[in-house]
C-alpha cells in the first residue's frame, strides 16, 4: 500500500488547534459521514450540516479529492452565468475540528465517499486518529424501513462499543450489503482496536428520498448519550413537527387506501415494538407491510398531487 499520509494535506492552523485541546481534554471523539451510498431520510447529511452550522469548524486536514473522487460518476456542478462559467464546486474531504454547545471541541469528518483506494483512505483516517489522540468514533446514517412516520425512530446501534448505545433492540441477525467507504473505515478501526459506534435510523420508506429531520434528531440524541457531547437540535426539532403536518395532510388530502395502509403499519409497529425479552425482533415471525408497496403508493400519491396542481 502506497503511503496513506500522501492522501492529505494538514492545515497548520487546525493542528495548533488541536493540540491546543489536549492539556484540557481525555481524547477526541471523532463524528463521520460520507455522502454517496444510503442515507435515507438525508439523515447524516442533516447532522452534518448542522454540526458545521453550529459549531464553528477549523479545517485540520484536506483530502486528496482529485484522487479520490471519480467526477464522471458523480459530476461536481459548474455555474454557467451568461457568458461564462462563474463558479465551480470542488467536492471536499474534510477532517475539521468543531466545537459542541458547551465548548467541548470534536472532530468531524465529512464529504463524498471516496470511489478508489479504500484501504489507503481508512488507512488514513486511523492514522489521524492516532496522532489526535481520538478515543472514540461515531458514524451515522438512515436506512429505509418498513416503519410509520406515526411512531418514534428506530435506531439500529453497532460497533465495539454498544455498552454507551443500550436500549435498543436488535433487528439484525445476519445481512449482507454493498459495501461503503464509511462501513469499512469503522471495520478497520475496530480491527486495530480502536472503540468504534455507530448508528443506522430507520427511516419510513415512503419518505426515505426526502429530508427526514426527525431521524436527525434520533442520531444526535444517541450521539449525545454515548459521548457526553451537548448537541442540541432546536432547529431541526422545529422542521420535524412541520414535515410530520406536511405529511399528514398530503395523506388527508389524498384519501384512498394510503392512510389505511399506515394504520396496518402502526399496528404492526406496536406489536413489534411492544415484544419484550426478545433479542431479534426480526427473528420473530412478524407480517410487516411490504415497504416497497406503500412506497409505490406515496409516490403515485404526490405525483397525482403535483399534476393536480399543474
Amino acid at each position: 500500500m502506497r503511503d496513506p499520509e500522501a492522501l492529505y494535506d494538514l492545515e497548520r492552523e487546525g493542528v495548533e488547534a488541536v493540540a491546543a485541546t489536549a492539556a484540557s481534554s481525555p481524547g477526541l471523539v471523532l463524528l463521520y459521514h460520507l455522502t454517496g451510498f444510503m442515507d435515507a431520510g438525508e439523515t447524516g447529511g442533516q447532522v452534518v450540516e448542522h454540526l458545521l452550522e453550529q459549531g464553528g469548524p477549523q479545517v485540520v486536514a484536506r483530502f486528496d479529492h482529485d484522487r479520490l473522487v471519480d467526477y464522471r460518476a458523480r459530476r461536481p456542478v459548474l455555474t454557467f452565468d451568461r457568458d461564462h462559467w462563474s463558479e465551480y464546486e470542488a467536492p471536499e474531504i474534510l477532517l475539521q475540528l468543531v466545537r459542541d454547545a458547551a465548548g467541548t471541541p470534536f472532530l468531524l469528518l465529512s464529504g463524498p465517499e471516496p470511489d478508489v483506494e479504500w484501504e489507503r483512505f481508512a488507512a488514513a483516517v486511523r492514522g489521524l486518529a492516532v496522532r489526535f489522540g481520538v478515543r472514540l468514533a461515531v458514524d451515522f446514517h438512515g436506512i429505509p424501513m418498513g416503519v410509520p412516520h406515526t411512531r418514534p425512530v428506530g435506531l439500529t446501534p453497532h460497533g465495539n462499543r454498544l455498552d454507551l448505545a443500550a436500549g435498543h433492540p436488535r433487528w439484525f441477525e445476519q445481512a449482507q450489503v454493498p459495501g461503503s467507504a464509511q462501513a469499512l473505515l469503522e471495520y478497520r478501526l475496530s480491527e486495530a482496536g480502536h472503540d468504534v459506534l455507530g448508528f443506522a435510523a430507520h427511516v419510513p420508506h415512503y419518505v426515505a428520498r426526502s429530508p427526514y429531520p426527525a431521524a436527525a434528531v434520533a442520531v444526535l440524541e444517541a450521539v449525545q448519550s454515548a459521548t457526553g457531547l451537548v448537541l442540541p437540535a432546536t432547529e431541526l426539532r422545529e422542521r420535524v413537527a412541520e414535515v410530520r403536518e406536511d405529511i399528514d395532510g398530503q395523506l388527508a388530502e389524498g384519501g384512498g387506501d394510503l392512510p389505511t395502509a399506515i394504520r396496518g403499519m402502526e399496528s404492526q409497529y406496536d406489536a413489534v415494538a411492544g415484544a419484550e425479552g426478545r433479542e431479534s425482533l426480526l427473528a420473530e415471525q412478524v407480517d410487516l407491510p411490504s415497504a416497497d408497496e406503500l412506497g409505490r403508493r406515496f409516490e403515485q400519491f404526490l405525483a397525482e398531487q403535483e399534476r393536480g396542481a399543474d
